[in-house]
């Protein structure tokens, strides 16, 4: 059996983790990101967009955003978007330039964070089990279909398996630097 089946199932698990660094980064910590924006959408003329297509971010600051946006016009949407948003920041817009503050977090909100991340990454780790679970039925289906032989089967579940033993260590990775980020003060 050639690579191509574990590449495919190696890609899935990527793209899983890929999602779960996008989901991480969208988590408000003490610390300044214009991570923080990615799920915001602005109405710019009748349409929903994404505030990262019509306004540049920045990170001057360790604890401020700054937002430009390309057409002036759309920065009281901007605002309201932010607002809308419930990331409990609150933005200052001086007519050219909307200042994001990014204040401390308290210790019971740090807390609660936590939570929600570890929350987060259990439900990745499913995920990558249930990648597991798919690929391992695909051999099967190889092996009824007279594919692959019954050796070859066991030889496929145990690469799987050391395949996915590794992206747990790496979301459990992930995990560990994103609580000691929100944990810093």
């Amino acid at each position: 059996m050639d690579d191509t089946f574990y590449d495919i199932f190696q890609d899935d698990l990527e793209k899983t983790l890929a999602a779960m660094r996008r989901e991480f980064g969208r988590v408000r910590t003490g610390r300044a990101s214009a991570t923080l924006f990615d799920g915001v959408t602005v109405d710019y003329y009748g349409t929903q967009t994404p505030l990262n297509q019509i306004a540049t971010i920045a990170v001057p600051e360790p604890r401020l955003v700054t937002i430009q946006a390309y057409d002036r016009s759309a920065i009281a949407g901007i605002e309201k978007s932010i607002l809308k948003a419930d990331l409990g920041l609150m933005p200052a817009n001086d007519g050219k330039l909307i200042r994001v503050p990014i204040p401390e977090l308290s210790g019971e909100r740090r807390k609660e964070l936590v939570k929600q991340v570890r929350k987060t990454a259990e439900e990745f780790r499913v995920s990558v089990r249930n990648h597991r679970r798919a690929a391992i039925d695909g051999l099967k289906e190889m092996q009824k279909g007279k594919e692959i032989t019954e050796d070859e089967v066991k030889q496929g579940q145990e690469r799987i398996q050391k395949i996915t033993a590794e992206f747990v260590v790496k979301v459990d990775g992930f995990l560990k630097a994103k609580e000691e980020e929100i944990m810093e003060v």
